[in-house]
């Protein structure tokens, strides 16, 4: 049961809301939401098994419900709460914005804190070393030799760290930085420790103090899958000492998958091992030959049995078995004999080469901490070892996944070849699981105090099944499910037009078909958001229309074209001069953008956003629903359209005075019998359907 004495914080926290806010409306789903975040943490609805998943429409407040609702629970009982976003805008608004009025408005002291990942942080020691005099010191670990303004551009850093004027994170230097230059001084765990004298003051480990202090901690979902897949903890709070709140929750299962995946290159593999081979001896020394000489010897023997291993399998690949993309990808996972073998193989010397350099490379570091060597020589060495121990970590990573044996039970994992881009005659190996909501479960649901996961959009036609299945969720009785709509009045403030069209989007005609039937429904509109399935539609589409607006006077803002600052920022300034402004953009636009009032008026969708399965693992995927008797299509390909379907249409109302109109220029929602389960999933809208 929830304590009274959180009942009371919260109840005062919302008294106060209404006092700090101008022209404060109260909102029944708020307050409704407020209210069941708290009992299903307070443990009302299960004891153990507490867990809300929401779907709260835009206009509800929802980032201000969870603060409300879980911030008094965790104080009280010295529980921390943790934030996991999927985008910088979010948590910007939760930084700047709501942190701040929460703390305002709630009784109590607490502190609240953005965390980032060690890869946005620089080593100190990296960057001095990378602009040391010494030139072979400075480009021993760059894959290719720096550039002059590469190296020009560290000495900037250096010289902003060193006078306190840069705090090391990467996000705060004023321009951006290449990947090429961040590689050589991102500070990593196996270098960069506060129990070396030289990184008890780096920016990570002076972030990681403020982080381990603070109440409420804001992070990503790519940070907070880092932490788990570490055990937990590690980064983060434990999960047994936790309540997560993720917000923007849609997006979790796709960055769980990506971290549980792996990839490396064969012949690029084969080139840094044999660089690491070369400094072996070097590093071996360093660490004391007595007690390095049996892990110096295994390491090159690993690495010996590595090098000619990987290039055999470049050879080995069968150059007629990859598709148009350059993809070779293995049918139900199932290697042939010959690489499973080799997969063996790679990844018994790749964990034996791995546990002989951290050995080493452990010996360096308490050589190190004794002052037995050099500590401008020990830090390079680890910085080196280091480097190398991340890549070997990666590769035996993946040739375990290679080498792991189909279950009985469960999806198989995705396995395919890739032709590298980057290198010629290069191949790449990848590895990725097609289900993770058992490891979902198994790391991060069945530890946590209480988790609450929220959405705009989490249902797929009308049902949270399909999310269930994503995330992990089996305990659904156990489970709070809401669905709390907006309070926009759909009805009375925005149309969805469904013109009637003589051809459906995969005929082949249908391009000309948009370019011909476009500009009758942008004709009168001053704001217009047109959402295309695909880049080559869209351009083909803007290349043929540009006479037209120059004609009449319209600004086409082409997605790709300018950054997508720059094109919503021209926009923004062309409404309120009262200009024309048509924005074309494809599926990423579909997702976070707000253009509130004028901003947006009409809005068209070419297309239902229908996913091709064309990447490896939705093929693989969709081939394991055929396995099992399933229908691809109607078990992932339609709940994904009715997702993004929702998003897509979610940009027209942003507040509750919006008005607009939304035009479909898809007829499968009138044709196809699973259309009417698409349309009826959108919001209550006034429906305006052309008979053909």
């Amino acid at each position: 049961m929830l304590h009274n004495q959180i009942k009371s914080d919260i109840k005062q926290c919302y008294e106060n809301l209404s006092n700090q806010l101008d022209n404060f409306i109260p909102r029944r789903a708020q307050n409704y939401l407020v209210a069941e975040i708290a009992k299903t943490l307070g443990g009302e609805y299960h004891a153990k098994h507490r867990m809300l998943v929401g779907e709260a429409g835009t206009g509800i407040g929802k980032s201000l419900s969870y603060l409300l609702g879980a911030i008094p629970f965790a104080v009280f009982n010295n529980k921390k709460v943790l934030i996991s976003t999927a985008t910088v805008a979010l948590q910007e608004q939760l930084i700047n914005k709501d942190l701040p009025l929460f703390n305002r408005i709630y009784p109590k002291e607490f502190s609240f804190i953005l965390a980032k990942g060690r890869q946005r942080y620089c080593c100190n020691h990296k960057l001095e070393a990378s602009c040391s005099s010494d030139e072979n010191q400075q480009v021993s670990l760059w894959e290719e030799k720096p550039k002059k303004a590469d190296l020009d551009l560290l000495k900037r850093m250096l010289k902003a760290s060193e006078s306190g004027k840069w705090d090391g994170d990467r996000d705060s230097w004023p321009t951006t930085i290449p990947d090429r230059v961040w590689q050589q001084i991102v500070a990593d765990k196996h270098s960069c420790h506060s129990g070396l004298p030289k990184h008890r003051d780096c920016p990570f480990a002076k972030a990681r103090e403020h982080l381990e202090k603070a109440d409420v901690i804001i992070a990503n979902h790519a940070l907070l899958m880092a932490d788990i897949e570490l055990g937990g903890g590690i980064i983060l709070p434990e999960p047994e000492k936790t309540i997560y709140v993720i917000d923007e929750a849609h997006h979790l299962p796709q960055v769980a998958r990506d971290f549980s995946s792996a990839a490396a290159s064969l012949k690029g593999a084969a080139s840094w091992l044999e660089k690491l081979n070369q400094s072996v001896g070097k590093l071996a020394e360093l660490a004391d030959y007595k007690k390095s000489g049996r892990f110096q010897t295994a390491l090159s023997e690993n690495i010996a049995l590595l090098i000619p291993s990987l290039r055999q399998i470049a050879s080995n690949i069968d150059e007629s078995q990859f598709n148009k993309d350059g993809v070779y990808r293995f049918e139900h996972g199932e290697l042939p004999a010959w690489l499973q073998e080799e997969a063996k193989g790679c990844k018994d010397a790749s964990k034996k080469a791995l546990q002989a350099l951290g050995k080493i490379h452990d010996l360096i570091s308490e050589r190190s901490k004794d002052n037995e060597i050099l500590p401008r020589v020990g830090e390079q060495a680890l910085a080196e070892s280091g480097f190398y121990l991340q890549r070997l970590e990666n590769l035996e990573k993946v040739w375990t996944l290679m080498a792991q044996p189909n279950k009985d039970k469960g999806a198989p994992l995705a396995r395919w070849i890739e032709k590298s881009p980057d290198r010629e005659n290069d191949y790449i190996i990848e590895v990725s699981p097609l289900e993770v909501g058992h490891r979902l479960d198994q790391l991060l649901w069945s530890r946590a105090v209480g988790s609450i996961l929220v959405s705009a959009t989490l249902r797929a036609l009308n049902q949270f099944d399909y999310f269930c299945r994503q995330a992990g969720i089996f305990e659904k009785e156990a489970t709070r499910f809401l669905a709390l709509a907006s309070p926009f009045d759909y009805k009375n403030n925005a149309r969805l037009v469904i013109p009637a069209l003589p051809l459906e989007p995969q005929a082949e005609k249908f391009t000309d078909l948009l370019i011909d039937t476009l500009p009758e429904y942008l004709e009168g509109e001053t704001a217009s958001l047109v959402l295309f399935s695909s880049y080559w539609q869209m351009n083909q589409v803007a290349d043929k229309l540009r006479p037209l607006a120059k004609k009449n006077r319209w600004e086409l803002l082409i997605q790709g074209e300018e950054s997508r600052h720059i094109i919503l920022k021209k926009h923004k300034e062309n409404c309120e001069k009262g200009k024309t402004s048509i924005l074309f953009g494809t599926g990423s636009f579909s997702e976070g953008l707000d253009l509130p009032g004028n901003l947006l008026k009409n809005l068209i969708i070419t297309k239902i956003p229908f996913a091709v399965p064309t990447s490896p693992v939705e093929e693989a995927h969709a081939e394991y629903i055929e396995s099992r008797g399933g229908n691809p299509f109607l078990q992932i390909s339609v709940p994904e359209a009715s997702k993004k379907l929702i998003q897509s249409v979610g940009r027209l109302l942003r507040k509750e005075e919006d008005t607009g109109r939304v035009v479909l220029l898809d007829r499968r929602v009138i044709t196809r019998r699973y259309g009417k389960a698409l349309l009826d999933s959108l919001p209550p809208f006034e429906r305006v359907i052309e008979h053909v």
